[in-house]
């Protein structure tokens, strides 16, 4: 077995996963490497051939505005792409070409077994080998571990994660359990193909007032619902939260908490979001009260120091940062504290600032309200 040292190893070669890889290179640190058990985007690839990204892409420009979908300063995928609303698998040529062009060191189809702390260093292990580290990024996402488990007969649901084409789905009576952006999203495809769809919510996020998209539904996703066959073929449920799904002899019989039942003859579709991949490596962090994982101001591990967390999982205080154009925002710091420990200065990360891609000031960060 091979045994190879770097100063950082990367794991996972997403949106996070690139992004921070970047900013390592402009930090001054060239002796890391980036495993992705798939490939450059691979969750990005798998999302439904019809899910396309609700936050809009628009060419970045020389005052400072950003492209929201972007993971790196000088890159749009709105000029490469020309769209507004990618598809998954576009943002994933979009990845894989702005890998390339920064040259990362990413190696492919390289699954990750553990991570362990060994003294010093870190010992990451593959299917193929042992590598060694000083300091390790977790950057492997969620797409791929959605939540299957929420209600006893989940399990006889399918998760959106799992559809290739909303399409290609059989069948003429939808129930779909859960109604943020995914839910929303399946209901708004299955009613374009004329597809009754019920939606059930715990809560009532199409009509919440919260300007913060991680709470509330997108202005994207709003205009959508507003499409007439949405209006035609959607039933809403807000504020039933679903206690059970269980097996009929012609079909599936759904129960809510408060004791109404409801039965399709299709198979439910769960949209009840993802564990996320820092379940993985949970016993290398400390725990929020909400299950994310404890980071200090550098999105470094409490328990584990060199361990750090990049992408949807990152939380402060009441701050979520699960779209890219938040957690881009972590990838300059994670470089900095890195290239620190490192003795480099890391001058060049400076221009992240301007770019809105260096936020190391967490009491600016809030949500923005608007009155009228």
């Amino acid at each position: 077995m091979s045994l190879s040292t770097f100063d950082v190893i990367v794991i996972g070669g997403g949106a996070a996963g690139v992004g921070v890889s970047i900013a390592l290179k402009h930090a001054g640190i060239d002796n890391f490497v980036v495993l992705d058990r798939h490939h450059v985007g691979a969750s990005f690839a798998a999302w439904p051939a019809e899910t396309r990204f609700i936050t809009p892409s628009f060419p970045t420009n020389s005052i400072g505005m950003l492209d929201l979908n972007s993971v790196a300063v000088g890159v749009s995928p709105a000029f490469s792409l020309e769209t507004e609303h990618p598809t998954g698998q576009e943002y994933a040529s979009h990845l894989r070409g702005v890998a390339q062009f920064f040259e990362l060191p990413i190696r492919e189809d390289t699954e990750v077994l553990r991570v362990a702390k060994v003294g010093e260093d870190f010992r990451v292990d593959t299917a193929e080998e042992t590598l060694r580290a000083k300091h390790v990024i977790w950057a492997a996402g969620e797409f791929q571990y959605p939540r299957l488990h929420s209600f006893p007969g989940s399990e006889l649901c399918r998760h959106t994660a799992t559809i290739t084409a909303y399409e290609d789905l059989e069948g003429d009576d939808f129930l779909i359990i859960g109604g943020y952006e995914s839910g929303v999203d399946a209901a708004y495809h299955l009613s374009y193909h004329d597809k009754p769809v019920r939606l059930f919510d715990t809560g009532c996020p199409w009509n919440d007032e919260n300007s913060d998209p991680s709470v509330a539904l997108s202005t994207y996703s709003l205009e959508r619902m507003r499409e007439e066959w949405f209006e035609q073929e959607v039933e809403l449920f807000p504020h039933t939260p679903i206690q059970s799904v269980a097996r009929v002899d012609s079909g599936y019989e759904v129960t809510a908490i408060d004791g109404r039942t409801f039965f399709t003859t299709t198979q439910p579709l769960l949209a009840g979001g993802f564990e996320g991949s820092h379940k993985l490596v949970a016993d290398l962090f400390d725990q929020r009260e909400d299950g994310f994982p404890l980071l200090s101001e550098n999105d470094e591990s409490t328990t584990t120091s060199g361990l750090f967390l990049c992408g949807p999982a990152v939380r402060h205080d009441n701050h979520v940062f699960c779209f890219i154009y938040k957690y881009r925002q972590r990838f300059a710091v994670v470089a900095k504290a890195i290239a620190t420990s490192l003795g480099l200065p890391a001058d060049e990360l400076e221009t992240y600032r301007k770019w809105g891609m260096y936020l190391d000031d967490l009491s600016c960060c809030g949500e923005e309200c608007a009155s009228c």
